[in-house]
Protein backbone atom coordinates (compact mmCIF):
# COMPACT_ATOMS: atom_id res chain seq x y z
CA UNK A 1 0.00 0.00 0.00
CA UNK A 2 1.11 3.18 -0.81
CA UNK A 3 1.59 5.94 1.86
CA UNK A 4 3.83 9.06 2.06
CA UNK A 5 7.42 8.78 3.04
CA UNK A 6 8.52 8.83 6.58
CA UNK A 7 12.50 9.59 6.96
CA UNK A 8 13.96 7.15 9.77
CA UNK A 9 14.04 8.55 13.62
CA UNK A 10 17.84 9.99 14.09
CA UNK A 11 19.58 8.51 16.67
CA UNK A 12 20.12 12.19 18.12
CA UNK A 13 19.01 11.94 21.73
CA UNK A 14 21.03 9.09 22.49
CA UNK A 15 24.16 10.86 21.05
CA UNK A 16 23.16 14.16 21.80
CA UNK A 17 23.08 16.17 18.15
CA UNK A 18 20.61 18.41 17.57
CA UNK A 19 17.45 16.68 16.99
CA UNK A 20 14.38 18.88 15.04
CA UNK A 21 12.23 17.96 17.72
CA UNK A 22 8.43 19.55 17.64
CA UNK A 23 7.92 20.18 21.27
CA UNK A 24 3.77 20.22 21.03
CA UNK A 25 4.19 16.82 19.54
CA UNK A 26 5.91 15.41 22.43
CA UNK A 27 3.64 17.11 24.52
CA UNK A 28 0.89 15.65 23.28
CA UNK A 29 2.31 11.73 23.51
CA UNK A 30 2.87 12.94 27.05
CA UNK A 31 -0.60 14.32 27.90
CA UNK A 32 -1.63 10.64 26.90
CA UNK A 33 0.43 8.98 28.95
CA UNK A 34 -0.51 10.72 31.82
CA UNK A 35 -4.02 9.84 31.09
CA UNK A 36 -3.62 6.34 30.77
CA UNK A 37 -1.49 6.22 33.66
CA UNK A 38 -3.97 7.83 35.37
CA UNK A 39 -6.63 4.67 34.30
CA UNK A 40 -8.81 7.29 32.45
CA UNK A 41 -9.36 4.77 29.60
CA UNK A 42 -9.31 0.90 31.61
CA UNK A 43 -13.04 1.33 32.97
CA UNK A 44 -15.54 -0.34 30.54
CA UNK A 45 -17.70 2.24 30.58
CA UNK A 46 -14.96 4.80 29.25
CA UNK A 47 -14.26 2.85 26.39
CA UNK A 48 -18.18 2.08 25.71
CA UNK A 49 -18.94 5.58 26.01
CA UNK A 50 -16.02 6.62 23.18
CA UNK A 51 -17.29 4.12 20.96
CA UNK A 52 -21.00 5.72 21.12
CA UNK A 53 -19.23 9.18 20.88
CA UNK A 54 -17.52 7.83 17.76
CA UNK A 55 -20.30 6.82 16.60
CA UNK A 56 -22.15 9.95 16.91
CA UNK A 57 -19.26 11.44 15.12
CA UNK A 58 -19.42 10.05 11.68
CA UNK A 59 -23.10 10.44 11.74
CA UNK A 60 -23.90 13.72 12.53
CA UNK A 61 -20.89 14.70 10.26
CA UNK A 62 -21.32 12.35 7.51
CA UNK A 63 -21.99 14.81 4.86
CA UNK A 64 -18.58 16.46 5.75
CA UNK A 65 -17.12 13.40 5.44
CA UNK A 66 -18.14 12.49 2.58
CA UNK A 67 -17.12 16.25 1.08
CA UNK A 68 -13.54 15.92 2.16
CA UNK A 69 -13.35 12.48 0.38
CA UNK A 70 -14.34 13.88 -2.68
CA UNK A 71 -11.87 16.56 -2.51
CA UNK A 72 -9.21 14.32 -1.53
CA UNK A 73 -9.67 11.46 -3.56
CA UNK A 74 -12.43 12.36 -6.24
CA UNK A 75 -14.36 9.66 -3.81
CA UNK A 76 -18.11 8.86 -4.98
CA UNK A 77 -20.80 9.48 -2.49
CA UNK A 78 -21.46 5.56 -2.50
CA UNK A 79 -17.96 4.34 -2.03
CA UNK A 80 -17.65 6.82 0.70
CA UNK A 81 -20.52 5.47 2.43
CA UNK A 82 -19.67 1.77 2.08
CA UNK A 83 -16.03 1.68 2.64
CA UNK A 84 -15.61 4.36 4.98
CA UNK A 85 -18.52 6.27 6.97
CA UNK A 86 -21.02 2.68 7.24
CA UNK A 87 -17.99 0.88 7.70
CA UNK A 88 -16.83 3.16 10.90
CA UNK A 89 -20.25 3.28 12.11
CA UNK A 90 -20.98 -0.14 11.67
CA UNK A 91 -17.34 -1.78 13.08
CA UNK A 92 -18.34 0.54 16.47
CA UNK A 93 -21.40 -0.66 17.18
CA UNK A 94 -20.18 -4.07 16.67
CA UNK A 95 -17.77 -3.71 19.14
CA UNK A 96 -19.67 -2.00 21.46
CA UNK A 97 -21.68 -4.78 21.31
CA UNK A 98 -19.47 -7.37 21.83
CA UNK A 99 -16.60 -5.56 24.52
CA UNK A 100 -18.00 -6.64 27.98
CA UNK A 101 -18.13 -10.45 26.81
CA UNK A 102 -14.71 -10.06 25.04
CA UNK A 103 -12.91 -8.27 28.40
CA UNK A 104 -14.63 -10.21 31.09
CA UNK A 105 -11.83 -12.64 32.63
CA UNK A 106 -11.53 -16.15 31.15
CA UNK A 107 -11.24 -18.84 33.31
CA UNK A 108 -8.87 -21.85 32.45
CA UNK A 109 -7.83 -25.25 33.81
CA UNK A 110 -5.58 -25.45 36.20
CA UNK A 111 -2.87 -28.28 36.26
CA UNK A 112 -2.88 -30.83 38.89
CA UNK A 113 0.51 -29.56 40.40
CA UNK A 114 -0.63 -26.36 41.27
CA UNK A 115 -3.49 -27.68 42.64
CA UNK A 116 -5.91 -26.07 44.53
CA UNK A 117 -5.60 -22.95 42.26
CA UNK A 118 -7.83 -21.00 40.09
CA UNK A 119 -6.39 -19.77 36.31
CA UNK A 120 -7.82 -17.25 34.23
CA UNK A 121 -6.81 -15.17 31.42
CA UNK A 122 -7.37 -11.10 31.68
CA UNK A 123 -7.12 -8.49 28.98
CA UNK A 124 -4.85 -5.64 29.95
CA UNK A 125 -5.06 -2.80 27.83
CA UNK A 126 -1.88 -2.29 26.50
CA UNK A 127 -0.95 1.61 27.01
CA UNK A 128 -0.92 4.53 24.60
CA UNK A 129 -1.16 3.31 20.49
CA UNK A 130 -0.08 5.21 17.72
CA UNK A 131 -1.98 4.85 14.83
CA UNK A 132 -0.14 5.65 11.19
CA UNK A 133 -3.11 5.97 8.95
CA UNK A 134 -2.66 5.97 4.99
CA UNK A 135 -4.35 8.41 2.12
CA UNK A 136 -6.60 6.17 0.13
CA UNK A 137 -9.20 5.30 2.91
CA UNK A 138 -7.91 8.10 5.34
CA UNK A 139 -11.34 7.50 6.95
CA UNK A 140 -12.12 3.90 7.27
CA UNK A 141 -7.88 3.24 7.94
CA UNK A 142 -8.08 6.07 11.13
CA UNK A 143 -11.24 5.63 12.87
CA UNK A 144 -11.27 1.46 12.42
CA UNK A 145 -7.86 0.86 14.28
CA UNK A 146 -9.18 3.66 16.83
CA UNK A 147 -12.31 2.09 17.96
CA UNK A 148 -9.86 -0.84 18.25
CA UNK A 149 -7.20 0.85 20.38
CA UNK A 150 -10.31 2.82 22.42
CA UNK A 151 -11.97 -1.20 23.00
CA UNK A 152 -8.86 -1.58 24.41
CA UNK A 153 -8.36 0.07 27.03
CA UNK A 154 -5.22 2.12 26.06
CA UNK A 155 -5.08 6.03 24.90
CA UNK A 156 -4.27 6.29 21.25
CA UNK A 157 -2.04 9.27 19.23
CA UNK A 158 -3.60 9.39 15.55
CA UNK A 159 -1.48 10.59 12.71
CA UNK A 160 -3.82 10.83 9.13
CA UNK A 161 -1.88 11.10 6.34
CA UNK A 162 -1.00 14.34 4.98
CA UNK A 163 -1.27 12.96 1.39
CA UNK A 164 -5.46 13.44 2.12
CA UNK A 165 -5.48 16.97 3.83
CA UNK A 166 -9.19 17.65 3.89
CA UNK A 167 -9.40 14.30 5.39
CA UNK A 168 -6.53 14.93 7.72
CA UNK A 169 -7.95 18.36 8.75
CA UNK A 170 -11.16 16.82 9.16
CA UNK A 171 -10.36 14.45 11.44
CA UNK A 172 -7.97 17.21 13.48
CA UNK A 173 -10.78 19.14 14.00
CA UNK A 174 -13.86 16.46 14.80
CA UNK A 175 -11.74 13.96 17.26
CA UNK A 176 -11.64 16.34 19.78
CA UNK A 177 -14.98 17.14 19.68
CA UNK A 178 -16.00 13.88 20.71
CA UNK A 179 -13.77 11.98 22.27
CA UNK A 180 -11.82 12.70 25.46
CA UNK A 181 -9.76 15.19 24.52
CA UNK A 182 -6.85 13.83 27.35
CA UNK A 183 -6.44 10.63 26.06
CA UNK A 184 -7.16 10.72 22.11
CA UNK A 185 -5.39 13.08 19.99
CA UNK A 186 -4.53 13.89 16.58
CA UNK A 187 -1.46 15.00 15.08
CA UNK A 188 -1.38 16.22 11.85
CA UNK A 189 1.72 16.77 9.70
CA UNK A 190 4.48 15.02 7.38
CA UNK A 191 7.48 13.63 8.27
CA UNK A 192 8.83 16.20 10.31
CA UNK A 193 6.06 15.38 12.43
CA UNK A 194 5.98 11.34 11.76
CA UNK A 195 9.47 11.51 12.74
CA UNK A 196 8.98 13.30 16.00
CA UNK A 197 6.68 10.76 16.94
CA UNK A 198 8.43 7.89 16.24
CA UNK A 199 10.81 9.12 18.48
CA UNK A 200 8.64 8.61 21.03
CA UNK A 201 7.92 5.51 23.50
CA UNK A 202 4.36 3.64 22.63
CA UNK A 203 2.93 0.79 23.52
CA UNK A 204 2.05 -0.63 20.68
CA UNK A 205 2.09 1.25 16.95
CA UNK A 206 -0.18 0.24 14.22
CA UNK A 207 0.79 1.25 10.80
CA UNK A 208 -0.83 0.88 7.49
CA UNK A 209 0.72 1.55 4.25
CA UNK A 210 4.23 0.02 2.30
CA UNK A 211 6.66 -2.24 2.72
CA UNK A 212 9.41 0.47 2.56
CA UNK A 213 7.97 2.73 5.40
CA UNK A 214 7.31 0.30 7.30
CA UNK A 215 11.09 -0.59 7.89
CA UNK A 216 11.79 2.43 9.14
CA UNK A 217 8.66 2.58 11.17
CA UNK A 218 10.22 -1.00 12.39
CA UNK A 219 13.62 0.86 13.53
CA UNK A 220 12.13 3.33 15.32
CA UNK A 221 10.06 1.20 17.46
CA UNK A 222 12.39 -1.34 17.88
CA UNK A 223 14.75 1.01 20.15
CA UNK A 224 11.99 1.16 22.29
CA UNK A 225 10.92 -2.82 21.97
CA UNK A 226 7.65 -1.00 20.68
CA UNK A 227 5.46 -4.54 19.23
CA UNK A 228 3.80 -3.51 16.48
CA UNK A 229 0.72 -4.08 13.37
CA UNK A 230 1.48 -3.94 9.72
CA UNK A 231 -1.15 -3.79 7.38
CA UNK A 232 0.95 -3.25 4.26
CA UNK A 233 0.25 -4.54 0.58
CA UNK A 234 1.52 -6.04 -2.71
CA UNK A 235 0.34 -7.54 -5.85
CA UNK A 236 -2.53 -9.25 -4.77
CA UNK A 237 -3.10 -12.09 -7.34
CA UNK A 238 -6.26 -13.20 -9.11
CA UNK A 239 -6.55 -16.37 -10.93
CA UNK A 240 -9.26 -17.04 -13.37
CA UNK A 241 -9.42 -20.78 -14.44
CA UNK A 242 -11.08 -22.27 -17.59
CA UNK A 243 -14.15 -23.75 -15.97
CA UNK A 244 -14.78 -20.30 -13.94
CA UNK A 245 -18.17 -18.26 -14.88
CA UNK A 246 -16.54 -15.43 -17.01
CA UNK A 247 -18.76 -13.33 -16.79
CA UNK A 248 -19.35 -12.90 -12.82
CA UNK A 249 -15.34 -12.86 -12.71
CA UNK A 250 -15.49 -10.19 -14.91
CA UNK A 251 -17.77 -8.20 -12.74
CA UNK A 252 -16.57 -8.59 -9.38
CA UNK A 253 -12.90 -8.16 -10.68
CA UNK A 254 -13.72 -5.04 -12.81
CA UNK A 255 -15.54 -3.89 -9.69
CA UNK A 256 -12.75 -4.86 -6.77
CA UNK A 257 -10.12 -2.95 -9.32
CA UNK A 258 -11.89 0.34 -10.17
CA UNK A 259 -13.05 1.12 -6.68
CA UNK A 260 -11.90 4.08 -5.73
CA UNK A 261 -9.69 4.01 -8.49
CA UNK A 262 -7.67 1.27 -7.62
CA UNK A 263 -6.30 2.20 -4.78
CA UNK A 264 -7.30 -0.04 -2.51
CA UNK A 265 -4.34 -2.51 -0.73
CA UNK A 266 -6.68 -5.73 -1.88
CA UNK A 267 -7.85 -5.03 -4.87
CA UNK A 268 -6.65 -7.69 -7.76
CA UNK A 269 -3.04 -6.12 -8.69
CA UNK A 270 -2.78 -8.27 -11.72
CA UNK A 271 -5.33 -11.41 -13.52
CA UNK A 272 -3.89 -14.83 -14.26
CA UNK A 273 -6.25 -15.93 -16.77
CA UNK A 274 -6.57 -19.61 -18.40
CA UNK A 275 -5.17 -18.72 -22.33
CA UNK A 276 -7.86 -20.38 -23.44
CA UNK A 277 -10.57 -18.24 -22.02
CA UNK A 278 -7.84 -15.33 -21.91
CA UNK A 279 -9.50 -13.21 -25.44
CA UNK A 280 -13.13 -13.74 -23.97
CA UNK A 281 -12.14 -12.47 -20.24
CA UNK A 282 -10.68 -9.48 -21.87
CA UNK A 283 -14.07 -8.51 -23.77
CA UNK A 284 -16.11 -9.35 -20.69
CA UNK A 285 -14.16 -6.80 -18.82
CA UNK A 286 -14.28 -3.84 -21.12
CA UNK A 287 -18.10 -4.56 -21.71
CA UNK A 288 -18.08 -4.31 -17.77
CA UNK A 289 -16.07 -0.98 -17.59
CA UNK A 290 -18.32 0.53 -19.73
CA UNK A 291 -21.49 -0.79 -18.42
CA UNK A 292 -20.41 0.27 -14.83
CA UNK A 293 -18.80 3.82 -16.32
CA UNK A 294 -20.38 4.49 -19.45
CA UNK A 295 -18.30 5.07 -22.92
CA UNK A 296 -16.55 7.62 -21.00
CA UNK A 297 -15.05 7.08 -17.68
CA UNK A 298 -14.05 10.30 -17.33
CA UNK A 299 -17.82 11.88 -17.16
CA UNK A 300 -19.07 9.51 -14.42
CA UNK A 301 -19.98 10.26 -11.04
CA UNK A 302 -18.70 6.34 -10.07
CA UNK A 303 -15.74 6.63 -10.93
CA UNK A 304 -12.66 8.19 -8.34
CA UNK A 305 -9.28 10.15 -8.91
CA UNK A 306 -5.68 9.77 -8.18
CA UNK A 307 -5.15 11.12 -5.26
CA UNK A 308 -2.05 12.99 -6.17
CA UNK A 309 -0.38 14.54 -9.31
CA UNK A 310 2.52 12.88 -8.02
CA UNK A 311 0.96 9.51 -8.11
CA UNK A 312 -0.81 9.73 -11.33
CA UNK A 313 2.85 10.30 -13.18
CA UNK A 314 4.19 7.32 -11.41
CA UNK A 315 1.03 5.49 -12.80
CA UNK A 316 1.16 7.26 -16.17
CA UNK A 317 4.89 5.67 -16.10
CA UNK A 318 3.79 2.24 -15.70
CA UNK A 319 1.47 2.18 -18.85
CA UNK A 320 4.34 1.78 -21.18
CA UNK A 321 4.84 -2.10 -20.15
CA UNK A 322 3.06 -3.88 -22.57
CA UNK A 323 -0.35 -3.54 -25.02
CA UNK A 324 -3.19 -1.08 -23.80
CA UNK A 325 -6.25 -2.62 -25.06
CA UNK A 326 -8.82 -0.65 -22.77
CA UNK A 327 -8.20 3.01 -21.42
CA UNK A 328 -4.87 4.51 -21.25
CA UNK A 329 -6.27 7.90 -21.25
CA UNK A 330 -5.73 10.52 -18.68
CA UNK A 331 -5.51 14.51 -17.22
CA UNK A 332 -2.80 15.69 -15.03
CA UNK A 333 -5.12 19.13 -14.34
CA UNK A 334 -7.93 16.79 -12.66
CA UNK A 335 -5.78 13.49 -11.75
CA UNK A 336 -8.06 11.37 -13.78
CA UNK A 337 -6.15 8.21 -14.97
CA UNK A 338 -9.33 5.95 -17.11
CA UNK A 339 -9.91 2.16 -16.09
CA UNK A 340 -6.61 0.44 -17.99
CA UNK A 341 -6.40 -3.10 -19.21
CA UNK A 342 -2.80 -4.31 -20.65
CA UNK A 343 -2.09 -7.25 -22.26
CA UNK A 344 1.74 -9.08 -23.45
CA UNK A 345 3.10 -7.32 -20.31
CA UNK A 346 7.19 -8.42 -19.68
CA UNK A 347 7.13 -10.16 -16.06
CA UNK A 348 10.01 -8.30 -15.36
CA UNK A 349 8.17 -5.21 -16.48
CA UNK A 350 8.04 -2.25 -12.85
CA UNK A 351 3.55 -2.63 -13.44
CA UNK A 352 4.16 -6.44 -12.48
CA UNK A 353 7.06 -6.01 -9.73
CA UNK A 354 5.26 -3.38 -7.73
CA UNK A 355 2.27 -2.99 -6.42
CA UNK A 356 0.07 -0.80 -9.12
CA UNK A 357 -2.35 1.21 -6.60
CA UNK A 358 -3.85 2.64 -9.17
CA UNK A 359 -6.77 1.37 -12.37
CA UNK A 360 -4.39 -0.62 -14.37
CA UNK A 361 -5.16 -4.47 -14.55
CA UNK A 362 -2.35 -6.57 -16.09
CA UNK A 363 -3.98 -9.67 -17.76
CA UNK A 364 -1.60 -12.52 -17.60
CA UNK A 365 -2.21 -15.76 -19.75
CA UNK A 366 -1.27 -19.22 -17.65
CA UNK A 367 -1.60 -22.42 -18.71
CA UNK A 368 -3.93 -24.19 -16.25
CA UNK A 369 -3.79 -24.74 -12.63
CA UNK A 370 -0.11 -25.64 -11.76
CA UNK A 371 1.06 -22.80 -13.86
CA UNK A 372 -0.64 -19.89 -11.75
CA UNK A 373 0.04 -21.54 -8.12
CA UNK A 374 3.60 -21.72 -9.50
CA UNK A 375 3.50 -18.17 -10.53
CA UNK A 376 2.06 -16.78 -7.60
CA UNK A 377 4.81 -19.07 -5.14
CA UNK A 378 8.02 -17.41 -7.04
CA UNK A 379 6.82 -14.27 -5.90
CA UNK A 380 5.98 -12.71 -2.32
CA UNK A 381 3.65 -13.40 -0.25
CA UNK A 382 0.36 -11.10 -1.24
CA UNK A 383 -1.84 -9.24 1.28
CA UNK A 384 -4.99 -11.22 -0.68
CA UNK A 385 -5.56 -13.84 -3.37
CA UNK A 386 -8.49 -14.58 -5.60
CA UNK A 387 -9.31 -17.75 -7.41
CA UNK A 388 -12.33 -17.84 -9.58
CA UNK A 389 -13.46 -21.63 -10.71
CA UNK A 390 -16.02 -23.66 -10.86
CA UNK A 391 -14.37 -26.42 -9.33
CA UNK A 392 -14.35 -26.78 -5.23
CA UNK A 393 -11.20 -29.46 -5.51
CA UNK A 394 -9.24 -26.97 -7.74
CA UNK A 395 -10.16 -24.00 -5.08
CA UNK A 396 -8.81 -25.74 -2.35
CA UNK A 397 -5.85 -26.64 -3.87
CA UNK A 398 -4.81 -22.93 -4.21
CA UNK A 399 -5.52 -22.26 -1.56
CA UNK A 400 -2.97 -25.19 0.13
CA UNK A 401 -0.73 -24.61 -1.99
CA UNK A 402 -0.61 -20.58 -1.42
CA UNK A 403 0.11 -18.40 0.95
CA UNK A 404 -1.75 -15.18 1.38
CA UNK A 405 -2.65 -12.69 3.86
CA UNK A 406 -6.43 -13.59 3.39
CA UNK A 407 -8.46 -15.05 0.17
CA UNK A 408 -11.81 -14.97 -1.39
CA UNK A 409 -12.97 -17.90 -4.03
CA UNK A 410 -15.04 -16.17 -6.98
CA UNK A 411 -15.30 -13.36 -5.47
CA UNK A 412 -12.36 -9.90 -4.50
CA UNK A 413 -12.03 -7.97 -1.39
CA UNK A 414 -15.11 -9.08 0.48
CA UNK A 415 -13.26 -10.71 2.81
CA UNK A 416 -12.68 -7.92 4.40
CA UNK A 417 -16.44 -7.33 5.80
CA UNK A 418 -17.58 -10.12 7.99
CA UNK A 419 -16.75 -9.18 11.59
CA UNK A 420 -15.43 -12.54 12.57
CA UNK A 421 -13.11 -12.44 10.00
CA UNK A 422 -9.16 -11.72 10.74
CA UNK A 423 -8.04 -9.23 8.33
CA UNK A 424 -4.06 -8.75 8.18
CA UNK A 425 -0.98 -9.64 5.98
CA UNK A 426 1.31 -12.29 5.72
CA UNK A 427 5.10 -12.30 5.44
CA UNK A 428 5.81 -8.99 3.44
CA UNK A 429 2.80 -8.02 3.23
CA UNK A 430 2.11 -7.29 6.97
CA UNK A 431 2.08 -8.74 10.45
CA UNK A 432 -0.89 -9.09 13.35
CA UNK A 433 -4.50 -8.92 12.11
CA UNK A 434 -7.70 -6.89 13.24
CA UNK A 435 -11.00 -6.25 12.52
CA UNK A 436 -14.23 -7.20 15.01
CA UNK A 437 -12.84 -8.78 17.95
CA UNK A 438 -9.47 -9.26 16.22
CA UNK A 439 -9.19 -5.71 16.99
CA UNK A 440 -9.77 -5.77 20.47
CA UNK A 441 -7.03 -8.65 20.58
CA UNK A 442 -4.18 -6.71 18.98
CA UNK A 443 -4.61 -4.02 21.02
CA UNK A 444 -4.72 -5.28 24.29
CA UNK A 445 -2.07 -7.78 26.25
CA UNK A 446 -3.82 -11.41 27.42
CA UNK A 447 -2.15 -12.19 31.16
CA UNK A 448 -2.22 -14.93 32.68
CA UNK A 449 -3.14 -15.23 36.53
CA UNK A 450 -3.04 -18.26 38.71
CA UNK A 451 -4.92 -17.55 42.30
CA UNK A 452 -3.31 -19.95 44.48
CA UNK A 453 -5.09 -20.04 48.34
CA UNK A 454 -2.92 -20.32 51.39
CA UNK A 455 -5.33 -22.52 53.91
CA UNK A 456 -3.43 -25.27 52.49
CA UNK A 457 0.41 -25.69 51.46
CA UNK A 458 1.48 -29.21 49.63
CA UNK A 459 4.76 -30.01 50.44
CA UNK A 460 5.84 -32.09 48.00
CA UNK A 461 7.02 -29.44 45.86
CA UNK A 462 9.61 -28.03 48.56
CA UNK A 463 13.32 -29.36 49.08
CA UNK A 464 14.21 -31.79 50.54
CA UNK A 465 13.03 -33.52 47.57
CA UNK A 466 12.39 -37.46 48.23
CA UNK A 467 13.12 -40.34 45.56
CA UNK A 468 9.53 -41.78 47.30
CA UNK A 469 7.77 -38.07 46.61
CA UNK A 470 9.03 -38.35 42.99
CA UNK A 471 7.41 -41.55 42.28
CA UNK A 472 4.19 -40.66 44.00
CA UNK A 473 3.89 -37.46 41.55
CA UNK A 474 5.10 -39.77 38.12
CA UNK A 475 2.20 -41.71 39.01
CA UNK A 476 -0.38 -39.15 39.35
CA UNK A 477 0.63 -36.82 37.02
Amino acid sequence: MTTAQVSPPPAAREAGAPLDVHPAIVATVARARAAFDRGVTRPIEWRLEQLRQLERMVLENEARFVAALASDLGKPSFESWAAETNYIVDDARYIARHLRSWAAPKRVASALFVQPARSRIEHDPLGVVLVIAPWNYPMQLSLSPLAGAIAGGNAVVLKPSEVSPASSALLAELVPKYLDREAVHVVEGAVAETTTLLAERFDHIFYTGNGAVARVVMTAAAKHLTPMTLELGGKSPTIVLRDADLDVAARRIAWGKFFNAGQTCVAPDYVLVDASVEEQFVERIRACITAFYGADPKASPDFGRIVSQRHLKRLVGLLSAGDVVVGGTYDTETRYLAPTLLRDVPLDAPVMCEEIFGPILPIVPIDGLDAAIAFVRERPKPLALYVFTGSRSAADEVLARTSSGGACVNDVVSHLVPHDLPFGGVGPSGMGAYHGRHSFETFTHRKSVLDKPTFIDPPVRYPPYSEATLKWLKRLM
